[in-house]
């Protein structure tokens, strides 16, 4: 069996055991999964990751094209691609903005990659996902703090320093952005993962391991889409991608003498899933929201679990397509056209809702409007009666 697809059935498969152990798993032992990897998995996945960072000038290009990429995408979630939700939806629409325009290429993207494309390929797209972290690690963590500060400060009516401070206090308390400080200080001191003691460097490994298969069977335990939501996520994953084809359509147009394999990193990397770490970020300010007794969350956790489900899969099956038809996608007209059919169809059962909603907005008041104009003259009006 093909490589990527045995891989892609592999992750798939997780998944399907989480679902399967939704009857017994409360939902309340979920927390303590969600702890086990916010606390120890995923710090010790972001630990490895940023020491394994060796950046040289001439390759700077690459996070900065991801970075790019995520900035981009980030104010198309905002003014395109949450269009389609209700304005009163706040918290769903806040929950787009951190979740989509994030990329969890180690996951979703890397192992087809390795297959398809070699060694040399997955060492800039590993290159390309620096800026990426610094994007979901940092950026989006700040955003959402200030989203919780903002909505606090509001509902509270907390004194602005105070906040701070306890905003400062949380932030330090975090394990992923413990790690990331410490990381960052070995790496000012010229120190990475080798220079470690062996039995650390085995340690953290062993640690990164349970990352990919506690986070499915998570996602599968966790997950409970509700009616009607599943075509809602499916379109805004159908978006994302659309943007995403249009944008890699445009680099290659720009630059013609690109090699295909080249190309085809430059496709298939804006198509990764969505990372885990916004979850992070949005999980650790639901915390917070608790202990504060919020009544309005900032995000919507089930909601984004439910992306989350959605997004790998979809994007799994979306890359392994890109590069079943690699011939056909090397083409930036082809990349155009595939990206603006996409982000067309989305829009259809949105579209076709507000036609609905017009024609029977319409044939409402013309109803009303013959009703009345054939009472006015035998009926007189409440007014009418409460005046005489």
């Amino acid at each position: 069996m093909n490589f990527a697809l045995q891989n892609t059935l592999e992750l798939l498969l997780i998944i399907g055991l989480g679902l399967l152990l939704q009857k017994k798993i409360a939902k309340q032992d979920l927390k303590g999964v969600k702890v086990l990897i916010l606390s120890v998995a995923l710090p010790a996945v972001i630990f490895v990751a940023l020491l394994k960072i060796k950046l040289e000038s001439s390759l700077l290009i690459f996070p900065i094209l991801a970075l790019s990429f995520n900035l981009i995408m980030l104010l198309a979630s905002k003014y395109f691609l949450s269009v389609s939700l209700p304005k009163k939806e706040s918290s769903k629409k806040r929950t787009i903005m951190m979740l989509l325009p994030s990329l969890a290429p180690g996951l979703s993207c890397f192992p087809f990659i390795v297959v398809y494309l070699g060694d040399d390929s997955l060492a800039l797209a590993a290159l390309a996902d620096v800026g990426n972290k610094i994007f979901g690690l940092i950026l989006l963590y700040m955003l959402a703090m200030h989203w919780y500060q903002l909505r606090a400060v509001k509902n509270l009516k907390a004194s602005t320093s105070s906040k701070l401070r306890s905003l400062g206090l949380a932030l330090l308390k975090e394990p992923i952005n413990m790690v990331i400080i410490v990381g960052l200080l070995l790496l000012a001191f010229g120190l990475n993962m080798e220079s470690l003691p062996v039995f650390l460097q085995n340690t953290v490994q062993k640690i990164k391991i349970l990352m990919t298969p506690l986070v499915l069977l998570f996602i599968g335990m966790a997950v409970r889409i509700k009616s009607g939501e599943f075509g809602l996520i499916l379109s805004l994953l159908a978006r994302r991608a659309g943007i995403a084809f249009c944008l890699s359509a445009i680099f290659v147009f720009l630059f013609p003498a690109l090699t295909p394999a080249l190309i085809l990193l430059l496709v298939v990397f804006p198509q990764s899933a969505c990372s885990f770490w916004p979850f992070a970020h949005m999980s650790a300010v639901n915390t917070l929201e608790e202990a504060d007794e919020q009544k309005s969350p900032t995000f919507d956790i089930n909601f984004a679990v439910n992306i989350l489900a959605c997004s790998l899969p979809f994007s799994t099956i979306l890359i392994i397509s890109v590069f079943s038809f690699s011939d056909f996608f090397v083409s930036p007209t082809v990349l155009l056209v595939t990206g603006i059919t996409m982000v067309t169809l989305s829009f259809a059962p949105y579209v076709m809702h507000i036609l609905k909603k017009t024609k029977n907005d319409e044939v409402v008041p013309d109803q009303i409007n013959t009703y009345v104009g054939l009472n006015t003259d035998s009926r007189p009006s409440e007014e009418t009666r409460n005046s005489a």
